[in-house]
């Protein structure tokens, strides 16, 4: 098997320390590992340099260079996302948050889930009570007026409601 070109030899026994070179620069290994991958995609039909003396030096002058443009282009990318929101989000209103990740959309529906279960569980009254004041927004006197029941009886239903139903969504 020939020998590799002299740019993807030296990249080959460089690599470990490009990678750590590039995740203390970048601050994340994920984007160093992108780093370096463009950087073989660059020098891998290279012709090095004809005053090249290092071809250590050249790797990470190049890696450099990379890094450089993808934060540029990271810049440029939140500068018009930026731009967009305020411009597509109408005068007074908040722009959308972003997505959430997956995993905390779905232990976030979970969570809803067994609350909502929960609130199933409860005594009727107590269900009731908290229902109307949590959903509907009623006060305490106003959910003691529709129920027919004193105010401090609502302030003990939506106390035993919160109680019992905080130890549902934790477990």
């Amino acid at each position: 098997m020939a020998d590799p070109p002299p740019l993807i030899a030296a990249y080959l026994r460089k690599r470990p320390d490009l990678v750590r070179f590039f995740t203390l620069r970048t601050g994340s290994a994920a984007m160093a590992e992108d780093v370096v991958q463009d950087l073989f995609l660059k020098i891998r039909d290279m012709e090095p340099p004809e005053n090249l003396r290092s071809a250590d030096a050249f790797l990470y002058r190049v890696g450099s260079n990379l890094m450089l443009d993808r934060a540029k282009q990271q810049r440029r990318q939140a500068a018009r996302d930026d731009a967009w929101n305020r411009e597509s989000v109408g005068e007074g209103a908040e722009p959308a948050a972003p997505d959430p990740p997956a995993d905390e959309a779905v232990a976030s529906r979970q969570r809803l889930q067994r609350l909502l279960d929960g609130v199933e569980r409860l005594p009727p009254q107590v269900a009731a009570a908290f229902r109307l004041h949590k959903f509907d927004g009623l006060s305490h006197a106003e959910v003691a007026q529709r129920l027919g029941v004193s105010r401090s009886s609502v302030e003990k239903y939506i106390m035993t409601a919160l109680r019992t139903l905080m130890a549902e969504v934790e477990r």
